[in-house]
């Protein structure tokens, strides 16, 4: 990890990073100055704003800045870059990936950007040296530069505050998350011994047959991910008419269930991508499926996980009731 702050401790970075790179060690890099040659060949740079600025120009855009980022990856033999961006979070460009990845900032209050950026970089760090993926690790060093700002002066930040804002009093503990939320919580539950099921569908009304499989669902481990259809996903497979209810409702209320620990949208006709990322230890479908047969079942078993195949309540469905109420 080199924090260079142009003070004249670092004034060699290329046998450093020649010296790492000899020995299959990832080099991350907070720049300082517009010479990012001094940098060439480092695993990742988490320049600002305004230091990725002075090199690339105005960026207008988020594709903009996605563009100029991937030509100075390319250019300085890099293997991503992260641009923090302040207020508007952070930028993850990445040489191989196929998109480009943005979180927002965390921040509720703000009180004193000192020593942001070597959070970013040391959580991130820290996170990577732990078997973190650079996404994961880069929605930690997201959630940590949050709690730093929000504290008077050059702030440090500890595990048990990181542990608390993933899953104990904040918003991203339990209820409706997004997917980076989801996998942070995921990873210390499982850090914890917890076993994690999971289950889709699009509970457009919910009724007495959808809480009956939930409750199913949730004692196989000890904790349920319900993945919710979007509105735009409901339409295309349900029809006209449909949702009924829009998908912040319908996960509102899953996210009430005791049953329930987590809710996530996904806007594909099927949770075969957000599983196969996601990877849960127990992957649960309703109805007369066969294992072969369940979107991101492969995946799951692949990865030593297993697939289960639930009865539902007879009698009782979304459409059903649908229809009961126009024909009154």
């Amino acid at each position: 990890l080199l924090s260079d702050y142009a003070k004249g401790a670092i004034s060699n970075p290329q046998a450093l990073i020649k010296a790492a790179r000899e020995q299959n060690i990832p080099v991350l890099v907070d720049p300082k100055g517009t010479d990012f040659e001094r940098y060439r060949g480092a695993t990742l740079l988490t320049p600002n704003l305004n230091e990725f600025e002075a090199i690339v120009g105005h960026c207008a855009d988020d594709a903009t800045l996605v563009k100029r980022a991937q030509q100075l990856i390319q250019q300085y033999d890099l293997k991503a870059m992260l641009v923090t961006r302040g207020e508007q979070g952070m930028s993850l460009v990445q040489r191989d990936a196929q998109q480009e990845h943005y979180f927002p900032a965390q921040a509720k209050e703000v009180y004193d950007v000192t020593g942001a950026g070597d959070t970013v970089i040391g959580t991130l760090a820290t996170a990577l040296a732990a078997g973190s993926d650079i996404v994961t690790a880069t929605a930690l060093a997201n959630l940590a530069a949050s709690i730093v700002v929000g504290k008077l002066g050059t702030a440090a930040i500890n595990k048990v505050e990181l542990r608390r804002a993933i899953v104990g009093d904040s918003d991203m503990g339990l209820g409706v998350l997004n997917e980076e939320q989801l996998q942070l919580a995921m990873q210390v539950s499982q850090e914890q011994g917890e076993r994690i099921v999971m289950t889709n569908g699009c509970f457009d009304i919910l009724h007495s047959g959808h809480v009956h499989y939930l409750q199913q669902a949730k004692k196989l481990g000890d904790r349920l991910i319900v993945a919710v259809n979007d509105d735009a996903s409901v339409n295309r497979l349900k029809g006209p008419g449909r949702p009924v209810n829009s998908v912040e409702r319908r996960m509102a209320v899953l996210s009430g269930l005791g049953a329930v620990d987590w809710v996530v949208a996904f806007s594909e006709d099927t949770p075969e991508r957000l599983i196969s990322q996601l990877l849960p230890d127990i992957l649960v479908k309703g109805g007369d499926y066969e294992v072969a047969d369940v979107a991101g079942g492969k995946q799951v078993m692949a990865n030593g996980g297993e697939v289960k195949i639930l009865d539902f309540v007879d009698g009782v469905s979304t459409t059903g009731i649908i229809d009961a109420v126009q024909k009154q």
